[in-house]
This record gives C-alpha cells, structure tokens and sequence, in this order.
C-alpha cells in the first residue's frame, strides 16, 4: 500500500511524501493515528530553533512522538479493527540485561531521527503500542507519552532513593510539572506534595496539593524528602541548587528537564547533604502499560489531567498543521492537541 507521510522539509514547511510498504508482515500492526499532541521537541524542528547541523542532519522528517490511534489492520488477527491504542514512539534494536530501552544508545526514537506519528498511517512492532480501555479520554490519551516520563521518573526515584517519602518537592509549574506532582500525590497516598514555580496563574491550576510557592517567596523553613526538577533550560540551573538548599539530607533529586547548555551545580552541597541525583529520559513500553494502567484505576487524575488541554485542533490539510503549530506556540498553559483527520 501507499502511505503518506507529512514531513517537515525545513522550518514552517511540511511536504506530502510517498511510501510503499507491505501490510502482510507478521510483526507489524497498521495503525491509523487519531489524536496527536505537540511537544516543545517538535516545536523546536518546526521554528528551527534545533540548531543548523541537527536539522541537516534530520529533516525531512514526520513530527510527533505523542498519539494514539485505532487498529486498522492485524495480519495475525489478534487486535481487531478499531482497537483504541496508545503508540509508543522509542524502538530499541537491541535489549540489555541492565540498561533499560530508552538509554540504549542504539534506540531510535520517533520524531527524533526517524519519522514520527504524522502519517496516514503507522506500522507498529506488537510490543510499540498498548491497548487503551474503552472508556478513555482520547484527547488526554494523546499526551500519554508525557505523563509516561513523569512515571519513568517516579519508577526510578522508587528503585534508587531511601524510604522515607513522606514530603515531595517539584520545581517547575509547566506541563510536567503538573503531572509528575499529580501522580506523585497518587501513588504515595497521604503524603505532602510542594510545589514551586514563578508563574502564578499556572499555579493556580495545582489545586491537588499541598502547597505552591513563587520560587521568589519560598520559606527558609520549607523542608523535604526528596524533590523532583522539572524546570529544564538554563532554568534549572536555579531549580536543582533551590532544591539543594531545601531538601532534607540524604534525600534524593530527580532531574527531568532537559537544557541544551551545563548548568553549574553546589556539588560541595551535594556532598554535604549526601544527596543522590538521579537523572531521568524518555521512557520505554513498560512505562506505558503502567501509565495506562494507572489511568484506568484514577479516573480523577484523568479529570485532573484534562486541565492541561490547552486546545483541540481538528487537522484536515497542511495548512491545518501549520495552523495548529503556530497556535501552539502562542499557548501559555497545556497541551495543544490534533484531532488527526487528514
């Protein structure tokens, strides 16, 4: 069959290319996307803000590494058409008995190298999608990948940290932020969650925890277990050394952020308090299963998570797409998401 592509060929402009690819292998499930959501990654191949030598180097190329969609085709039949599916952007060629998929240096990932999820159509591995319940918010779902690096995150800090979790702190008051101290509020029943970040009307939005405060205006006296940073860019800097003077010692950070520049770090506090940093990046197909699981057991969290909607965009024709990127870089709060129906 032919597939079309819709690539970014440089920056604003998208092109329809052309593929032929067989449906009949055994390994490959079809999947017609349906909601797509716009990440700051995407954006930054869309304005060309990527740098010169990494755009050379990776267009032309499909955005998107955030969306779900419906089985179109099974060859084995084991998903029927229009089974609702979460895709999963990482694709691993190897495995390792102790490095996880997504910090594989082999691994590819969707949006970053190789095309992405906007196509007419898609052709999955079977371990690269995870079925989505029947009930569940499609327009929330789009951002699965999202709320799965906050999951990644919290996975890890489970696995690395000591066991007193009984206070969080989160830098940041942007999308991430929101989910990690959401799932983070969730999963540790009855604990303190701290929020701290300088943009007061996205604050507003954390109405689920138990305290927020302008990074400007935080009590000398504010004390906790562990924190995670979700700040990024040169940002962050400011967060993870925020951070160190407030956590408790022996507590752990986990950076979620990502800055294109080093930040300088107090590693003499770092030493003194005896603090474990622990990094986080991307995620694999378990997180997946494991966020999805997580939002069929909370459906309030998924009304929670509804809020970051920052707009729904139905996408008919290019222009749509660049109508919908152009809007999303003028959205102060949320998730920009594409109803796909091009």
């Amino acid at each position: 069959m032919i597939n079309q592509v819709y690539r970014l060929v440089s920056p604003r402009k998208f092109e329809i290319t052309y593929k032929d690819r067989t449906v009949n292998k055994g390994n490959r499930v079809v999947v017609r996307p349906t909601h797509l959501s716009i990440c700051a990654a995407d954006q930054r191949y869309y304005t060309g803000t990527r740098g010169e030598e990494a755009l050379a180097q990776k267009l032309p190329m499909a955005l998107i590494h955030e969306g779900v969609g419906e089985v179109v085709y099974d060859p084995k039949g084991e998903f029927k058409p229009g089974t609702k599916v979460v895709m999963v952007p990482n694709s691993p060629v190897e495995t390792d008995e102790i490095i996880a998929e997504n910090y594989l240096r082999s691994s590819r990932f969707r949006s970053s190298g190789f095309d992405g999820f906007m196509q007419d159509y898609v052709f999955l591995k079977r371990d690269r999608f995870v079925v989505l319940p029947e009930d569940m918010n499609l327009h929330v779902a789009a951002f699965t990948e999202l709320i799965t690096i906050a999951m990644h995150a919290i996975s890890r800090f489970e696995e690395k940290a000591h066991g007193r979790r009984q206070t969080f702190g989160v830098w940041g008051d942007g999308n991430l932020g929101y989910i990690t101290a959401l799932l983070l509020k969730k999963k540790f029943k009855g604990c303190k969650v701290i929020v701290a970040g300088k943009t007061q009307y996205k604050l507003d939005n954390f109405s689920f925890v138990d305290e927020v405060y302008n990074i400007n205006d935080i009590p000398e006296s504010i004390g906790f277990d562990h924190a995670f940073e979700c700040v990024g860019g040169k940002g962050s800097q400011y967060a993870i050394n925020q951070i160190i003077d407030h956590i408790i010692p022996e507590g752990s950070i986990s950076i979620l952020g990502v800055s294109e520049y080093p930040v300088e770090l107090n590693t003499r506090m770092i030493l003194e308090k005896g603090i474990t940093v622990i990094g986080s990046s991307r995620s694999g197909q378990v997180d997946f299963k494991n966020t999805v699981d997580f939002l069929a057991d909370n459906q309030d969290a998924v009304d929670y998570l509804e809020r970051l909607i920052g707009s729904i965009n139905e996408v008919n024709t290019i222009q749509d797409i660049n109508d919908a990127f152009e809007k999303d870089l003028t959205t102060s709060w949320g998730k920009t998401v594409l109803e796909w129906k091009i």
